[in-house]
C-alpha cells in the first residue's frame, strides 16, 4: 500500500507527545521516555499516529496489529472504488428503427451502471459526402431515443470516422423522472 510509514518507539523525535493508552485512555501530554516507559510496561509500541498535531499524538498498541487494521482498512477503502469506462455505441446512417433502440436500450444500462457512452455515428464510402447536418440530426435522434437521463460531455464533433458524441448519465435529472413515472396514476 502507498501509505507512509509511521514512526515508532526510538524513531520518535518529538521531546513531549499526548499518549492514548493501550485501552484508549488519554494518558495527557508526557515526555518521550516516560511514553516510551509507558509502552514498554504494557509489553507493547508507542506509535506516533498524528506527527503533525501540537504535540504530536502517539498511542501505546501492538505494531503488527496496527499495520494489519490499517491495510485491512485501505482494501475495503479501493473495493468501494468503482472505475468508470467509456463504452461505445455504432451507429450507421441506414441502421433500422429497431436496432436503433436495442442500442439504445444498452446504451441505457451503461449509463445506469456508471460509464461514459459514446455514440458514434460511422460514415465509409458516399456517406462521408451528405450533409454535415442531416448526419449530426440522424446522430441527435438515436440519443433522444436512449430511455435514461443524461448530460452531453462532449458534443457532437467530426471523429475520424464519421461523427461522435460523449454523454453520461445525470443523476439528478434520472431522479427527477423515476419521481414523476412513480406519481403518474396508471390508468
Amino acid at each position: 500500500m502507498a501509505t507512509e510509514r509511521l514512526l515508532i518507539n526510538n524513531e520518535i523525535r518529538a521531546r513531549e507527545l499526548r499518549v492514548i493508552g493501550a485501552q484508549g485512555e488519554n494518558l495527557g501530554v508526557i515526555s518521550l521516555d516516560g511514553a516510551l516507559d509507558a509502552a514498554k510496561t504494557a509489553g507493547m509500541d508507542l506509535i506516533e499516529i498524528s506527527p503533525s498535531a501540537t504535540p504530536p499524538v502517539a498511542k501505546i498498541m501492538d505494531y503488527g496489529k496496527f499495520e494489519y487494521e490499517r491495510s485491512k482498512k485501505e482494501k475495503v477503502a479501493k473495493a468501494k472504488v468503482k472505475i468508470s469506462e467509456t463504452k461505445e455505441v455504432q451507429i450507421k446512417v441506414g441502421t433500422g428503427e429497431n436496432d436503433m433502440m436495442l442500442k439504445a436500450k444498452k446504451a441505457a444500462d451503461w449509463l445506469a451502471e456508471g460509464h461514459r457512452v459514446r455514440a458514434e455515428l460511422f460514415l465509409k464510402g458516399r456517406y462521408k459526402g451528405m450533409d454535415e447536418k442531416f448526419l449530426k440530426e440522424r446522430l441527435e435522434k438515436f440519443l433522444v431515443r436512449i430511455p435514461y437521463a443524461y448530460k452531453v460531455a462532449e458534443p457532437i464533433a467530426k471523429s475520424p470516422k464519421g461523427f461522435a458524441g460523449v454523454i453520461e448519465r445525470d443523476l439528478v435529472a434520472q431522479q427527477k423522472r423515476e419521481k414523476e413515472t412513480a406519481a403518474k396514476p396508471t390508468t
